[in-house]
């Protein structure tokens, strides 16, 4: 099973519409699913990411071989083009912010990372797939920009995924 952690409802919503997943919850959070993917959708925040994360991993029989997974959107300097996906691997790939970036002081940002890799950590297929949204201009990303932006990489995050 790929246990996916988002943060946002227009993020899984990309996810929804190209799988036709079904709609359930889990304590707090919704939880969409199919047989070969669950999505859990967090919130923002490293709190949310963690307790989204841990809340997985306390409620499902995780294999060895499961993948946990976070997808979302991040900002990033003017060297990552607008819609590039990047694989990040650790939380030293990224820079983990409490509120929304609006100088470029850093190469990525985002604002779950540290919690869902402080809940992932001990699992072996462990990974993160951002989408550069902006250019530390937090206020030009719309849900409408959110969710095309996550679905026009569907495909290549699910291959990455998929390949390992």
């Amino acid at each position: 099973m790929i246990y996916i952690v988002i943060a946002l409802k227009p993020e899984a919503q990309a996810f929804v519409d190209k799988y036709k997943l079904k709609k359930t919850k889990l304590n707090e959070f919704t939880l969409h699913a199919n047989s070969e993917f669950m999505i859990i959708v967090s919130g923002i925040g490293v709190s949310n990411s963690q307790k989204a994360t841990e809340t997985l991993r306390k409620n499902f029989d995780i294999q060895e071989d499961d993948s946990f997974i976070n997808i979302g959107i991040c900002g990033a300097n003017e060297n990552h083009p607008i819609g590039e996906m990047i694989k990040i691997n650790s939380s030293d790939e990224i820079t983990c912010v409490n509120e929304p970036a609006y100088k470029g002081l850093y190469e990525l940002v985002d604002m779950e990372s540290d919690g869902f890799f402080n809940a992932t950590q001990g699992l072996e297929n462990v990974c993160m797939y951002k989408v550069v949204s902006d250019h530390f201009d937090p206020k030009s990303v719309t849900k409408e920009k959110t969710k095309k932006l996550i679905f026009n990489n569907i495909d290549k995050i699910m291959e990455s995924v998929k390949n390992g």
